[in-house]
């Protein structure tokens, strides 16, 4: 596999909290890697760097080899990466499938009233979106009708709508009921890799990770602790108890 996303020597400081302390990672092209570690480690921080919201104090960044820091979100998003964040950000008073139908218009620049949006072509493919991800059947409900799996997977949907190489999720178990976590994650996994789209997530669920990650970064104090694949680093008692936070169980994961 090729890097597709590099960062070296991240940092960033706000006040006395250093929550990028020398960041130097490697995304590799068609992996899902997990980020995981305890609040305020600097995950998200790490994201809003990579997708523009932030600007680090120092080091670089380069997608597909190209340098993409200083850059603004919405020429990142064009370069190719898109994010979904931990609170799901849809149109809540617009249906499901006109929230589709606005990501789609926004990949092709496009800001005008639904009613043309909702026109043959950029409906088909909204429909066709929302399909992939199981939620046709609730294409003309409302967002604010949702229940939280639901809301996170047509955020996410209207994340795929912009055609990203690479997909920055936050958390996107947070809120989602137990009994529908792992069929929310098994949609999301299944609709990135058909779509051969390479994707980092934010994860408190190690159950979660244990499944789907290809590897694990952990994050503490703003540094990367360890890096490897799931099975090495959810079994590794020093990361468990001095990074996550938990006890070991014997034969299982547990949830941070």
């Amino acid at each position: 596999m090729s890097v597709l996303l590099s960062a070296r020597g991240l940092r960033i400081a706000f006040g006395g909290l250093k929550a990028a302390d020398g960041i130097d990672l490697d995304v590799m092209e068609g992996e899902f890697l997990a980020i995981i570690g305890p609040n305020g480690a600097g995950k998200t921080t790490f994201i809003n760097m990579t997708t523009g919201y932030l600007r680090p104090q120092a080091g670089s960044i380069t997608y597909d080899g190209r340098p993409i820091l200083g850059m603004k979100p919405r020429r990142i998003v064009r370069a190719g990466i898109a994010r979904s964040f931990q609170l799901p950000q849809l149109f809540t008073e617009h249906t499901v499938l006109e929230n589709a139908a606005l990501a789609i218009a926004a990949r092709e620049g496009l800001w005008s009233p639904l009613a043309p949006l909702l026109r043959r072509r950029f409906r088909a493919e909204a429909e066709e979106l929302l399909d992939r991800f199981g939620l046709l059947p609730l294409a003309g409900r409302r967002a604010d009708a949702l229940n939280e799996g639901a809301r996170k997977l047509a955020d996410i949907a209207m994340a795929v709508a912009l055609r990203p190489r690479l997909l920055l999720m936050d958390e996107p178990t947070s809120g989602v009921a137990s009994a529908e976590k792992m069929a929310v994650v098994e949609t999301l996994a299944r609709v990135l890799r058909q779509s051969r789209v390479t994707a980092v997530f934010v994860e408190h669920d190690m159950d979660v990770v244990a499944r789907f990650a290809d590897r694990v970064a952990v994050w503490g104090q703003g540094k990367i602790m360890a890096l490897g694949p799931p099975e090495q680093i959810l079994n590794d008692p020093a990361v468990l108890r001095d990074v996550i936070g938990i006890a070991p169980r014997e034969g299982s994961h547990a949830a941070a």
